[in-house]
């Protein structure tokens, strides 16, 4: 896998470090090929037998009454906001940092994204910040679970609760995160996993809405499946957001070593914060006592200066066969679109701002070896020592 080079520097052979990788093993393959040979691929309703099995075997491990399977990430945040019926002339607290999806589907529903800055140190949306932002118009907010670190949520439901506002998590990339030992996504009224191809557990493309509220849960059920209470009879507004019978078999596997790879996360994690301790330019994560992350990625911010910056770093890396990435690059109140919609400018939200320049995710996913965390370490050393 390694070879040496004349100056000693070690090189990776015909491989490159993934960024993320999906476990699949044969359980998957013969799960998805048992689905293919019944023919039953899915249904109207999107309750087969496989999706029903997921979805009580999901809400029992993150310990609420409902979970509601859907086809993404994205159509769970949207299925969530049309179940408490979010519309026009309503305002949604969202996070600066976050992919773009939590506050597009704000819009999508007619409402208007109001964005906030995060804590400095876990790079969530700032409660204090929340409650600033908090109008008369303002029906929900969506604290974003950064990473896989849990946000800070008693004093988010505290607030929202004050105010009669709904919680929505954005836990697409904490599958597992603990807050003072409860399970994100069952903090709030309601939690949105993703389970693409890149997250910890992943059945390719799909998503899981967790409640403990029948009535969000009936909403989000007929939502999913174009409003429909029985077949060819709406009666709401809907899409068609079904989760397959064959994701639904890939999703029970992956649930079930869900635990297992997490914690194979967490000592890499570990074992990579301890290798990067002590180079100048590279500041480590950390996390509040009393959360325990999924640890999606691990994510170092790069304080050095325009000559080595983040993006000279992750340039660097990738020529010596590691793949990293940059959770985000521009805080979605900087997309053209929500500049353009509501006027936002550079300045706003200097937390969120910063950050977004000098975020960098390292790799420590379960296939992630030793050896290769300490290569990914030595390269990074070289780069802040050598004359690039």
């Amino acid at each position: 896998m390694f070879k040496r080079t004349r100056s000693g520097r070690r090189e990776l052979i015909d491989r490159k470090i993934r960024i993320n990788q999906p476990v699949i093993d044969e359980v998957e393959i013969e799960e998805v090929s048992e689905v293919l040979r019944t023919g039953m691929l899915t249904t109207w309703h999107g309750s087969g037998e496989k999706v029903s099995d997921f979805e009580r075997m999901f809400a029992s491990y993150i310990g609420v009454e409902y979970a509601i399977a859907v086809n993404s990430g994205t159509a769970a945040l949207h299925t969530a906001l049309a179940a408490c019926g979010i519309g026009h002339g309503d305002e949604v607290i969202v996070p600066a940092m976050t992919f773009v999806a939590t506050a597009n589907v704000v819009l999508i529903q007619g409402a208007k994204p109001v964005f906030v800055d995060v804590d400095p140190v876990t790079l969530c949306m700032d409660p204090e910040k929340f409650q600033n932002a908090i109008t008369d118009n303002t029906k929900a907010v969506i604290p974003v679970h950064v990473y896989g670190c849990p946000a800070e949520m008693d004093a988010i439901m505290e607030i929202a609760e004050d105010k009669g506002i709904i919680v929505i998590e954005d836990a697409a990339q904490a599958h597992g995160a603990l807050y003072k030992g409860r399970k994100v996504g069952s903090i709030g009224h309601m939690g949105c996993f993703s389970f693409f191809a890149s997250k910890n557990m992943t059945t390719g493309e799909g998503g899981m809405i967790t409640t403990n509220d029948a009535e969000y849960a009936r909403k989000c059920r007929l939502f999913r499946t174009h409003g429909q209470e029985e077949a060819h009879m709406a009666v709401m507004p809907g899409l068609n957001y079904r989760m397959t019978e064959f994701e639904a078999a890939i999703g029970l596997v992956q649930l079930s070593k869900l635990d297992r790879l997490n914690d194979i996360r967490a000592r890499n994690a570990e074992i990579l914060g301890s290798y990067l301790k002590g180079i100048s330019g590279v500041v480590t994560p950390t996390f509040p006592s009393y959360v325990k992350p999924s640890h999606y990625v691990y994510t170092i911010r790069v304080k050095s200066g325009p000559k080595k910056s983040r993006d000279a770093l992750q340039k660097y890396l990738m020529e010596n066969g590691i793949e990293t990435a940059v959770y985000w690059p521009t805080p979605v109140h900087l997309h053209p679109l929500y500049m353009g919609l509501y006027g936002y400018q550079r300045g706003l939200l200097p937390i969120s701002e910063e950050a977004s320049d000098e975020v960098l995710s390292l790799p420590v996913h379960p296939k992630v070896s030793t050896d290769e965390l300490r290569y990914i370490t030595e390269k990074i050393e070289e780069f802040f020592v050598s004359e690039l």
